[in-house]
C-alpha cells in the first residue's frame, strides 16, 4: 500500500439532478447535509461523506477522461453492511426506492439485495449469514 493512502475521506458522485440525488440522501437514507453550493451538495456517512456534484461540473476533475452518462450502465458499487437484509429492504420499499434485484441468498454468504440512487449509482445491503449447517 503507497503510504497515506489508508484512508478513504469522500467519495464524489456525478449527478443530473442535484435536488432529486439530495433528497435521496438526505431523506430516504437519513444522512445529515454537511455542505452545499449550487453545484454540490455533501452528506455525511459516520466514516466518510459523499459529494454529489452534478455532472456538468465533473469535467475538471477528471479530465482528460471523460464523465458517462447515467446510460452507460453501473460502474461501481458500493455496500451497507446490514443486521437484517429483508426489513432494510422493507424499509427502502416504504420510501419508493423500487430493488434491483434481492434479497438473494449468496453463495459467498451474505443475503444481498440492490437498488440504485436517482443518478444510476448502484447501492447493495448485504447481511453476513450464519454458517451453513453441516
Amino acid at each position: 500500500m503507497i503510504k497515506g493512502l489508508d484512508k478513504i475521506e469522500v467519495i464524489t458522485l456525478f449527478v443530473e439532478d442535484l435536488p432529486a440525488a439530495k433528497e435521496f440522501y438526505s431523506t430516504v437514507l437519513g444522512l445529515p447535509v454537511v455542505y452545499e453550493d449550487a453545484a454540490s451538495a455533501v452528506v455525511g456517512f459516520e466514516n466518510l461523506m459523499i459529494n454529489l456534484l452534478r455532472s456538468g461540473e465533473a469535467d475538471t476533475l477528471v479530465r482528460p477522461v471523460g464523465v458517462a452518462g447515467p446510460d452507460a450502465g453501473a460502474r461501481v458499487l458500493f455496500t451497507f453492511a446490514v443486521q437484517d437484509a429483508d426489513a432494510v429492504c422493507a424499509e427502502l420499499e416504504q420510501h419508493g426506492v423500487s430493488l434491483l434485484n434481492g434479497p438473494v441468498d449468496r453463495p459467498w454468504g451474505r443475503r444481498t439485495a440492490a437498488f440504485a440512487d436517482p443518478a444510476g449509482h448502484v447501492w447493495e445491503i448485504a447481511q453476513i449469514l450464519p454458517p451453513a449447517a453441516g
